[in-house]
């Protein structure tokens, strides 16, 4: 079917995971310890609070407009991972009212609870996001800003859950509150780390006037390859080789031996790099049928 023109089953199955992971958290912590949250989430707390209306119904609801909205910007992929997203957070939402796993009512200790809200939170929504989805409401909201303002997920998510949680007030105590910015302030830095990953590994640029044995120790000694770049120094004008290196971070302290040993004079920095592919780290030269 057109429609379903290349909607992978993998990342349906993804996003079910990743709304039970986040439905588990809004029901297990924020709900039973009276904390609010973030998006159109925190507005279906809101009203269960004041009106005692299922989460699970004002999602679906709340959601129906945006839909239009997220099918014209956004197009049809993200439009049918929205809307499954969607579902099948209110059926997870659904579930977990019905069927609560678990009674974690830690009253006595809301910094633990905002943390694990957070961190639930975080990696489900982090889960959906990496399939190329949303679940409805300010998750599609966030990725038009992203789209056309270059704002990522987790901040954009941040400032709108701030609205609604100062809105809150009018149900919440400050101190709920206060807890539950905490959630949401971990759910955002939680869900940057899932779309971005951990710093995977370093990379670093060494301005040395030994390039070519530096570049080739590396090589000997760490079996990694270096780019070597054309520079000039802005005081002196002479022209200079930099080498520009990536390496895994337990290789950083090796790295830096390989240069002390070559040229301890060596000018050198290093960065964190969020994502790396290629020779040597998502495939071995040695096992690639293509390498001659």
């Amino acid at each position: 079917m057109h429609w379903l023109r290349g909607i992978r089953i993998k990342n349906i199955m993804i996003i079910i995971l990743g709304t039970l992971i986040f439905g588990f958290g809004i029901i297990h912590f924020n709900l039973q310890n009276g904390l609010a949250h973030g998006g159109f989430t925190g507005i279906t707390l809101l009203l269960y609070y004041l009106f005692t209306i299922e989460p699970s119904i004002t999602n679906l609801v709340l959601n129906i407009p945006l839909f239009l909205i997220g099918y014209r910007l956004l197009g049809r992929k993200v439009f049918i991972y929205s809307l499954i997203g969607t579902i099948s957070l209110s059926v997870s939402l659904s579930i977990f009212e019905t069927y609560p796993v678990a009674n974690i009512p830690l009253q006595d200790d809301m910094i633990l609870v905002s943390l694990f809200a957070g961190v639930f939170s975080g990696v489900g929504l982090g889960l959906v996001f990496r399939t190329g989805g949303t679940t409805g409401g300010a998750d599609i909201l966030a990725r038009l800003s992203n789209k056309y303002f270059g704002t990522t997920l987790g901040q954009f998510m941040f400032t709108f859950d701030a609205i609604v949680i100062t809105t809150s007030l009018i149900r919440l105590s400050l101190t709920q509150a206060m807890y539950t910015l905490i959630t949401v302030f971990v759910a955002s830095r939680v869900i940057d780390f899932m779309i971005e990953g951990a710093s995977a590994a370093k990379s670093a640029m060494i301005v040395t006037n030994h390039s070519d044995e530096l570049s080739s120790e590396i090589r000997r000694r760490m079996s990694r390859g270096s780019t070597v770049l054309t520079g000039k120094g802005s005081y002196t004008h002479d022209e200079r080789e930099i080498l520009y290196c990536v390496v895994n971070r337990n290789e950083l302290i090796h790295l830096k031996t390989v240069i002390q040993d070559v040229d301890p004079y060596a000018f050198f920095s290093v960065n964190d790099v969020k994502e790396v592919s290629g020779e040597g780290f998502t495939f071995d030269r040695n096992r690639d049928p293509f390498h001659t």
